[in-house]
């Protein structure tokens, strides 16, 4: 899963939601220096992954965007998955995107300090754009490719994306609405 479906998972804990935010960016012992409520963002960050990346639903999506995809199906999934939960959010979370987005915000903005230096170069740029609200359209994922493939995967192609997204949307769609629950019960489960 990407940005939002992590901060979604994590509840109402602004910490824990930090904690899932920045996941990606804590390695090893990085993980000691953070305070408890973040570390335990993290930590439900790596369950999240791991859950996700073994479930049957995410497996068969990502062999289905495989050839065209390759290697960096996976990372395509995660940002279908997250166009598809902005798009339909309000019905999982019982309110609007911009209010939870805005909300989140102001906790990046408070937590600043505990942020690694990587989230801090982009935080925001991440905030000004309102990223998390842009993930609910086609152009603003397909600006958020153009970011990923200018700093971090050159490989992955925005237009080729967007096209694969908008010829198998309702596929797509179905699979991430079959998934999506089995995760919500998952990290209820886990952490609740």
């Amino acid at each position: 899963m990407n940005y939002l479906a992590h901060i979604f998972l994590s509840g109402t804990d602004s910490q824990v939601k930090i904690g899932n935010f920045i996941g990606d960016f804590v390695k090893g012992n990085q993980l000691n220096s953070q305070p408890s409520r973040i570390r335990a963002g993290i930590v439900l960050h790596r369950k999240i992954d791991s859950f996700t990346d073994s479930h049957p639903v995410v497996i068969e999506t990502i062999g289905m965007l495989r050839p065209v995809f390759g290697r960096y199906s996976g990372i395509v999934v995660d940002m279908y998955f997250d166009y598809f939960l902005a798009v339909s959010f309000s019905d999982y979370a019982g309110v609007r995107l911009n209010t939870f987005a805005f909300r989140f915000y102001v906790d990046l903005l408070f937590y600043y300090k505990y942020l690694p230096i990587k989230v801090k170069r982009f935080v925001f740029h991440f905030i000004t754009t309102n990223r998390l609200k842009r993930y609910s359209t086609l152009e603003g994922l397909k600006s958020s490719l153009q970011i990923m493939s200018n700093h971090k995967i050159p490989a992955i192609d925005p237009d080729k994306t967007i096209d694969f997204l908008i010829l198998n949307h309702d596929e797509l769609e179905e699979k991430f609405h079959q998934f999506f629950p089995d995760l919500i019960q998952f990290v209820k489960s886990e952490f609740i």
